[in-house]
């Protein structure tokens, strides 16, 4: 996800409501889809990301001196969602109704997002949370690992290892090569 405009941020700071606004649509498709393979409930997602988004609001002072934005908002949502996990012990739950869950007929792109929600659902929550951010809401490693609260390389091994589980599931192929991304003081050419 890309980060917003300095001057956008700097206005909606100032108090300018349309700058506000525009974070707002920035932030709102992403921290859902995030939250959605999260949580695996687009209600109860649309409901965790505009509580995200209120937390964003409110703690805006916050926010926009955080080095990334983005990964700050990421953090609330999957912090949200966690709590409501635990408090409404779903995790547990969840886990072997969607296994014992039959396709049916459905269409190929269906049952190929079938396969990737259900091998998610597989992996342990750092593993998941590190692939969600990565691949699905297009965090680098540096946002996702401040949104992980852990260091970049904690991201990276969390990464490597499931897509290794994803490889042996099925899912992935083994020929695909993801390749590492440059350190961030390198220079991309």
């Amino acid at each position: 996800m890309e980060e917003p405009d300095p001057t956008v941020v700097r206005a909606a700071a100032a108090g300018d409501l349309d700058a506000f606004d525009t974070l707002v649509r920035l932030y709102q498709q992403p921290v859902w889809r995030f939250l959605c393979r999260l949580v695996r409930d687009p209600a109860l997602a649309e409901d965790l990301a505009q509580e995200t988004l209120a937390k964003v609001c409110t703690h805006w002072r916050r926010v926009r001196k955080a080095d990334s934005p983005s990964a700050w908002a990421h953090r609330v949502a999957f912090n949200l969602a966690k709590s409501h996990g635990r408090r409404q012990g779903r995790w547990a739950r969840v886990q072997p109704l969607l296994a014992a869950r039959p396709l049916g007929a459905v269409d190929l792109d269906r049952a190929s997002a079938l396969a990737v929600r259900d091998a998610l659902a597989t992996l342990p929550t750092a593993q998941r949370q590190a692939l969600i951010l990565r691949y699905f809401a297009d965090l680098s490693v540096l946002d996702t690992a401040a949104a992980m609260s852990c260091p970049e390389n904690t991201v990276k091994t969390h990464t490597r290892r499931a897509l290794e589980a994803l490889r042996l599931s099925g899912l992935l192929d083994d020929e695909i090569e993801l390749a590492d991304e440059p350190d961030h003081d390198e220079e991309v050419g």
